[in-house]
C-alpha cells in the first residue's frame, strides 16, 4: 500500500508519544524526587520534545488527553 497518510495537526489530531524511561536514564536530580520507581513514562511532542514525565502509563495517556492530545505508545 502506496498511499500516504497525513497524521499531523491537519487532521485535527495532536499527537503525543508515550514511551518508558530507565529512571536510572535521568538527571540525578530527577532521580532523588522518584525514589524507588524503576520506570517513568515520558511524553513528547511530534517534535521529540519532552512534555511531562509521569509515574504510570496509565497516567500518561489520561493527561495526554485531559489536554486534547491523542496518545500513541512508542516502544
Amino acid at each position: 500500500m502506496d498511499t500516504k497518510y497525513d497524521f499531523g495537526t491537519e487532521q485535527g489530531r495532536r499527537i503525543v508519544y508515550v514511551r518508558p524511561v530507565a529512571v536510572s536514564d535521568l538527571p540525578q536530580d530527577i532521580q532523588r524526587e522518584v525514589e524507588g520507581a524503576e520506570t517513568l513514562y515520558a511524553l513528547h511532542s511530534a517534535e521529540g520534545e519532552r512534555l511531562a514525565l509521569v509515574r504510570d502509563r496509565n497516567l500518561a495517556f489520561v493527561l495526554a488527553r485531559q489536554n486534547d492530545m491523542e496518545p500513541v505508545t512508542v516502544h
